[in-house]
Formats: C-alpha cells, sequence, structure tokens
C-alpha cells in the first residue's frame, strides 16, 4: 500500500532525517525541512528549537535556523533571530550562505539579525576580538557580504590589517615574532590565543609551549588534537599529560563537548596509553547520559548477511552508544540465517571494536532469528533496535516470530529499524500489516549524526517524545519585550 501526501507522517520524516546527513552538504537536508515546514509549520518551530540543545549534527541547526528566519510566521523569524546570536561566525556565514545560494533570498529580518550579531560582538572587543582570530574569513564575509559598514576597530582588524595594541590579533603579531619559548608561553596563557592559531604562528612548540597551548584549550579542542598533541611529543612530558588528563575530566561536563567526536576519538586512541583511551571512554559515556538513559531492556540485532559490512561498522557504534546509556540489560545480536551473541567487556568503542571483530558479512539473511534466541532463551526485552537493509529472506521470519516472542514472554516489545544501504522497506511493512509498533531511521550518512538515536531511544515512546518537543517553549527577543 502506498501511502498519500496527506498519509505521509512529516514529523516521523524529519526525526528520521536527522539520521540521513552528509557532512557539511546543507542542500542535501533541506528538502524535509521544506516539507515538514509547510505541512506543520507548529511542530516545525518547536523542534528546530528542541534540536539546538538536544541536537549533535550543525547542518541540521544551521537549516532549521535558517528556515526560521525566512518563515511566513512572525514567532519562527523571531525564533530565529534569537538563536542566530548564540551562533559562532562561521555557522552564522554558513546560513547566510545557505538563504542566498539555496533559496536564493536573504529577508530584511534575517540581514537585522546579522547586523545584531555583529554590532553585539563589537560591543565587547574580547568577544569580537576571539572571534575575528578563529573566524576572520567568515567575519569579513558577513560584512561585505550584507554590505553592513564595520565599527572603526573592527575595519583596522578584518581588513586593514592595523590592529590596535590592546587587540588578540595584534598579540598574535607579537607571538609570531617572539623567539624565546618562555616568553611564548606566557604570551599565550595571558591571552588565551588559541590552540590552531597559536601552532600557526610559531616555528617550533617546546614542552612549555605545550603546557601553555593545552591550558588555553578547551576540553573539546583538546579532543579533537590528541592526535596532533601525541605526535608533538605531548604525552612524553608528566606535567603536560596530567594538563591533558586535568582537560578529559572537564569534558565529561561540559555541554560543549560532541559525545560522537569522543567515541570518534577513541578510535585515533590505539596509539595512547590505556588511562587516556579510558578516559575518553568516560566522556563519551558521561556526555551520552546527560541526554537521558535507556531504562528498557534493549535488543539490538546487527544484519551480517551478505554486503552488510556498513551494518557491522554501524551496530558496533550504536552499541557503544546504547551500552553507555543503558540501565537496563542490553543483549546484541548479529545476524545472518543463525543468530551470534556479542558481548563487549566494556562501554567504549574500542571494547565493542574488539566484541565485532571476528564477525564478517555474507550469507542469506534471517531478521527473526536473533528474536528467536531471545524468545528461546526466555530474555524479556522491550524496545529491540535492528540495523539491517531489510531484506528478508530467509525464516525464521521477524513478523511471526515477534507474535511468537509476544505470546511466550508476555511483551510486546517497540522495533526501530535502522535501515542501512540500499535499503527496501519489506520487515517495516510486514510489521505494519500486523499492527506492530515500528519505527524506521535511515542512515546513509555521518557517523556524528548517531547520537541522534539516544533521544529517541531513552524516551518511553515516540508520543512522549512528540510531547517533549512539542513543550520546548520559541525563544522571544528580549529587546522586543521590553518595547
Amino acid at each position: 500500500m502506498i501511502m498519500s501526501d496527506t498519509e505521509r507522517d512529516w514529523r516521523l520524516m524529519l526525526l528520521n532525517s536527522l539520521l540521513t546527513t552528509p557532512h557539511r552538504e546543507l542542500d542535501a537536508v533541506a528538502a524535509v525541512h521544506d516539507e515538514t515546514l509547510e505541512c506543520d509549520p507548529l511542530f516545525y518551530g518547536h523542534l528546530a528549537v528542541w534540536y539546538q540543545r538536544e541536537g549533535d549534527v550543525r547542518d541540521h541547526k544551521e537549516v532549521f535556523i535558517a528556515h526560521l528566519l525566512i518563515s511566513a510566521l512572525a514567532e519562527h523569524r523571531e525564533a530565529g533571530f534569537v538563536l542566530l546570536q548564540s551562533l559562532p561566525p562561521y555557522q552564522v556565514a554558513r546560513v547566510v550562505d545557505f538563504l542566498k545560494g539555496s533559496k536564493a533570498k536573504l529577508p530584511r529580518s534575517a540581514r537585522t539579525a546579522v547586523g545584531r550579531y555583529l554590532r553585539q560582538r563589537e560591543a565587547q572587543p574580547t568577544q569580537f576580538d576571539r572571534a575575528a582570530l578563529r573566524s576572520r574569513k567568515a567575519m569579513k564575509r558577513l560584512y561585505a557580504g550584507l554590505h553592513i559598514k564595520p565599527s572603526e576597530r573592527a575595519d583596522a582588524i578584518l581588513f586593514k590589517n592595523t590592529p590596535p595594541e590592546d587587540s588578540l590579533a595584534y598579540k598574535l603579531k607579537v607571538l609570531a615574532k617572539a623567539t624565546d619559548p618562555a616568553e611564548q608561553a606566557r604570551l599565550i596563557v595571558a591571552h588565551q590565543i588559541p590552540y590552531t592559531i597559536a601552532v600557526g604562528a610559531l616555528t617550533r612548540v617546546t614542552p612549555a609551549v605545550l603546557v601553555a597551548l593545552i591550558d588555553a584549550m578547551t576540553p573539546q579542542e583538546v579532543i579533537n588534537h590528541l592526535k596532533a598533541l601525541k605526535a608533538r611529543g605531548a604525552f612524553d612530558h608528566p606535567q603536560v599529560k596530567a594538563l591533558i588528563e586535568g582537560k578529559l575530566e572537564q569534558a565529561k561536563q561540559d555541554p560543549r563537548v560532541a559525545a560522537f567526536k569522543t567515541r570518534v576519538a577513541e578510535t585515533a586512541a590505539a596509539g595512547l596509553d590505556a588511562d587516556t583511551a579510558q578516559q575518553l571512554a568516560e566522556v563519551a559515556d558521561a556526555q551520552l547520559k546527560r541526554r537521558g538513559r535507556i531504562s528498557k531492556p534493549t535488543a539490538l540485532l546487527v544484519d551480517k548477511s551478505g554486503s552488510m559490512e556498513e551494518a557491522l561498522e554501524v551496530g558496533k557504534r550504536i552499541a557503544a552508544l546504547i551500552s553507555g546509556v543503558c540501565e537496563a540489560e542490553l543483549t546484541v545480536y548479529a545476524f545472518d540465517t543463525m543468530p551470534y551473541p556479542v558481548q563487549a567487556q566494556g562501554s567504549s568503542l574500542n571494547a565493542w571494536e574488539k566484541a565485532f571483530r571476528r564477525l564478517r558479512a555474507g550469507g542469506g539473511t534471517s531478521i527473526g532469528c536473533g528474536l528467536e534466541a531471545l524468545r528461546l532463551a526466555k530474555i524479556e526485552v522491550e524496545q529491540v533496535v535492528i540495523v539491517t537493509d531489510e531484506g528478508e529472506n530467509n525464516p525464521p521470519y521477524f513478523a511471526e516470530v515477534l507474535e511468537n516472542y509476544q505470546r511466550t514472554l508476555l511483551v510486546t516489545p517497540n522495533v526501530v529499524i535502522v535501515k542501512i544501504g540500499h535499503a527496501c522497506d519489506y520487515l517495516e511493512r510486514r510489521l505494519k500489516d500486523k499492527q506492530a509498533g515500528v519505527e524506521t531511521f535511515t542512515f546513509d550518512g555521518d557517523y556524528y549524526a548517531l547520537p541522534n538515536l539516544a533521544p529517541l531511544l531513552t524516551r518511553p515512546s515516540r508520543l512522549e517524545l512528540l510531547l517533549e518537543i512539542m513543550d520546548t517553549p520559541l525563544p522571544q527577543r528580549l529587546d522586543r519585550k521590553a518595547a
């Protein structure tokens, strides 16, 4: 049965799209935003605000704000105005580029929002200096592209390259000329010069300079640059290594740390010592737990049939994600035409890499065999996550096993299908024919998007998640309230 446009669930389509994000390609995610905004503008506005807090994918955050800024609803435009003010300059520039390019328009409300953004930063020299140092090209594009006249100080820093002596840009020039490591370290610490900027200005990085650089870095920057820090000898010096460990400890509570960036960093941790690798795992788990915890016993079934290498890769990452936040039991099986139990010694990505190491894609597909193993072992779960292309071609078939599982254990698990590769809709149609609860999410892109599964699995039901989204208030401009 083919659903008509009026029967399509735009909300589910947009939630699904959160897992289909080609990194840094805003046009690729824009179409479903357009459709949802048109068909359910009320929901779209609340989801846009909710996602700024709960989401991980920058592409979606930018597209949400862009659509709010050009919405026909005044409350949307006001929310977009407020949300834009919290973005770093390079993301503001990407929002503007998206509107001017893909939408071929930049309405007055958007121009006003960007103008306010720049004036507020000009009014705070410290904030402006850091923005200009980290995102010089983006800041220049915003001024020039929107024909906004910069302040005298902004003009000197960005366009005339004659920064005043009290500016961070001037201090960077001084740093570039310094030759004494102690003086370099003093300048970095005194002015908190960012790592990537400082490294570019220096010809040699000594242990003293490394200490200063790490002290100036945010926890996320330390995680992002662990490999580079190791290459520069940071782990060879106890004092420097201790600073790194301190930043990783801070990362557990820092809301700016991206959970899956930390998971990905674990992959590069092979060359690091065991203690640092363990710290990375703890950071990732702590950040995921900030999103909520899975209180329902959960099963993860991962397709290892022919050509499903990607399913195994995605499966191990979802296993790491779920195990880090699962308070109840997590049971994992890989399957072709028989189930393979998978157990990890810990919740880190490295632990799940080891657990999946000997599995190879091949054979036919019986999605039901994993659930049948749960039924025979009398393992009760309330949630089943399946990573597959849905190409089931061998018994036992999942839809029939699910009915037997429900009768035997007197439990009705919700089914979540994460679709991989050239997926069909065979399994979901079979389940819907039997009126079973099933949700599907298509993954065909960025691993950084996988933590978006967490809110979907930590809520008791999709309805509760939708109600939470609808309860998220749209922000309002304080200056307009005062007026």
